[in-house]
């Protein structure tokens, strides 16, 4: 038996008058996908338990099989694990974004344009990173790169009780009352020197003459400390590999004890390497593995960035590219396989950022086919049956389990 998630991070939403009044889900071609729905279980789960923040971090980490209330300890500290970092039991963790602020003065006052500076590329990012390093490191304080926009502060023996906002949830606000709060005024005091050190980075001043934001600030937000998850292939006896682009989900494999596979062109966003993912997939679970996880990241930034047309374009591309390779592929070898595909949550075009909504889910093993009347995968037709799922961390066992 082969068990594959294909997880589309974002991909439900809201019907929206750009669309028609539809959600990019009904309007996306997606026939396998929607074949599917047609002969497999198809219903709502809450990824996102009440009271938690409808992150990327905790409703992946429900998906995964971990229940959020007992694992979950912050995102950064995943995305440390990506990076290789090895963390004290004293150590926090936070998420450094480079974003774009306006230029407004003062620096409270300015407006968030970009929380990913136009999707930096991780070349650039480095050096402004080694930069930030050179200013702001000490003894307690280490920069660590990361990918793109998305780095990582490591603070040793830091004070507790910072409340931070994630950049992605402010697009278009003024940052006045979104900045730091807490215990210490460091991260705050760094966020606004930086604004000073990147403006006129050679990095910078070269993205502005090719048209590009500029990174020009530092953001700080989701704290966390080390985490400690139980085993994926002890919990459920089979070998496993996750396949993503982003440090978060890739931490999450490294902490689950599964095999972390990178894909050559794998971006995070709409120029993905879709194909090479479902390849990739493919391949893991024809070479002996029993289970994969596959993450894309392209239909969440579609949403934080609104950009409904390549929100619908990569849910259409994810079912070309991704769910048909792998489903093919497992048919030719003879395989018998469950499939499941679903986002991790919301992130719908109205609001630009993730919502706790449950999710629609489609559930289909190959040896087991249901028989419906054609549907299509959709978050109403996914309402319609039904059938709820209370507790996300409990489709793992559904999947795999029976």
């Amino acid at each position: 038996m082969k068990y594959i998630v294909i997880l589309g991070d974002g991909m439900a939403d809201k019907p929206h008058e750009v669309l028609g009044g539809k959600t990019p889900l009904e309007l996306a071609d997606k026939p396998v996908i929607d074949y599917l729905a047609s002969h497999g279980e198809m219903g709502l789960v809450k990824t996102v338990p009440e009271g938690m923040p409808p992150g990327s971090d905790v409703a992946n980490l429900s998906v995964m099989g971990y229940d959020p209330a007992v694992y979950y300890s912050g995102r950064s500290p995943l995305e440390a694990a990506s990076i290789g970092v090895d963390l004290l039991d004293t150590d926090y963790t936070f998420r450094c974004n480079l974003v774009t602020l306006s230029e407004e003065e003062p620096y409270e006052q300015k407006t968030m344009i970009d929380y990913s500076s136009d999707e930096i590329t991780t070349p650039e990012a480095a050096e402004l990173i080694r930069t930030v390093s050179e200013a702001f490191g000490t003894e307690a304080l280490h920069f660590y790169r990361g990918r793109s926009y998305r780095h990582l502060l490591v603070w040793h023996e830091a004070p507790s009780g910072f409340v931070l906002t994630p950049p992605h949830d402010i697009s278009e606000r003024k940052i006045t009352d979104y900045l730091p709060k807490g215990p210490d005024d460091v991260l705050f005091r760094m966020m606004k020197q930086s604004f000073e050190l990147l403006r006129n980075h050679p990095v910078n001043l070269d993205r502005k003459a090719r048209g590009l934001r500029p990174a020009n600030s530092l953001w700080f937000w989701g704290a966390g400390m080390k985490p400690r998850l139980t085993s994926f292939t002890e919990k459920y006896r089979i070998s496993g590999s996750v396949i993503s682009a982003v440090d978060l989900v890739m931490g999450l494999g490294v902490c689950a004890g599964l095999d972390v596979i990178e894909v050559e062109g794998a971006t995070g966003n709409i120029h993905t390497n879709f194909r090479g993912k479902g390849e990739a997939a493919l391949r893991e679970l024809l070479s002996g593995k029993d289970f994969v996880y596959v993450h894309i990241e392209a239909p969440d930034e579609s949403g934080h960035r609104f950009e409904p047309d390549n929100k619908v374009l990569s849910i259409t591309k994810i079912d070309h590219d991704i769910v048909r390779t792998v489903k093919e592929g497992l048919e030719a070898a003879g395989e018998d396989f469950a499939m499941l595909v679903m986002p991790d949550h919301p992130t719908p075009l109205y609001c630009r950022t993730h919502t706790s909504d449950p999710v629609p889910y489609v559930l289909y093993r190959s040896y087991a086919p249901e028989q419906h009347a054609a549907r299509i995968y959709s978050e109403q037709e996914a309402a319609a049956t039904g059938i709820f799922v209370p507790q996300g961390y409990t489709m793992m066992d559904k999947l795999i389990k029976g």
